[in-house]
């Protein structure tokens, strides 16, 4: 039976207490472009999307789960989003929010836990993400919990005044 527990963190449910946490993560620009955020969000509009956080991933196409260390501290969030029950594949996103706490096998750590669950639990048939080129930490990390580059999308994204390329990676459940 899949787990969201492992040896060094948990993945959890969103709660209502996490709306600080939250709220400065989605507020912060540097992680805008991860998540193509253009526009910052309110405490209202991000309580009121905590207190819909419990609907199911098969009516909202979307699971977000804190990634949590065994003292409680919220370390960054992983997703799940842009599920497709008929083809049962669902896109990952994941951020470490604290740069202290990124290159400690956190975020490998998450991800597998993440993928146990997705095809454990949820039955899916694969994963995917989309990383821009440039970002070698992001690529490292799918590629080590056995995600594959399948294709680079040219000109993807219009950031900072130019447009830079996009990878597709996925990893199939066989």
């Amino acid at each position: 039976m899949a787990t969201l527990k492992g040896k060094n963190i948990y993945l959890r449910a969103l709660e209502p207490e996490d709306l600080d946490y939250v709220h400065d993560v989605e507020n912060n620009e540097d992680f805008w472009e991860l998540s193509s955020t253009q526009t910052p969000y309110s405490r209202y509009i991000l309580k009121e999307y905590l207190e819909n956080s419990h609907r199911d991933i098969y009516d909202v196409k979307q699971l977000r789960l804190v990634i949590s260390d065994y003292a409680g501290k919220a370390l960054g969030l992983i997703d799940l989003f842009d599920f497709d029950f008929k083809s049962k594949k669902a896109a990952v996103g994941i951020l470490v929010s604290d740069s202290e706490d990124r290159h400690r096998g956190i975020g490998s750590e998450a991800l597998r836990l993440l993928v146990t669950y997705s095809f454990d639990v949820l039955n899916l048939h694969q994963l995917y993400c989309n990383i821009a080129e440039d970002n070698l930490a992001s690529l490292n990390l799918f590629t080590s919990q056995g995600f594959e580059r399948v294709g680079l999308k040219k000109d993807w994204n219009f950031t900072n005044g130019s447009y830079r390329n996009e990878y597709l990676l996925q990893l199939i459940n066989y």
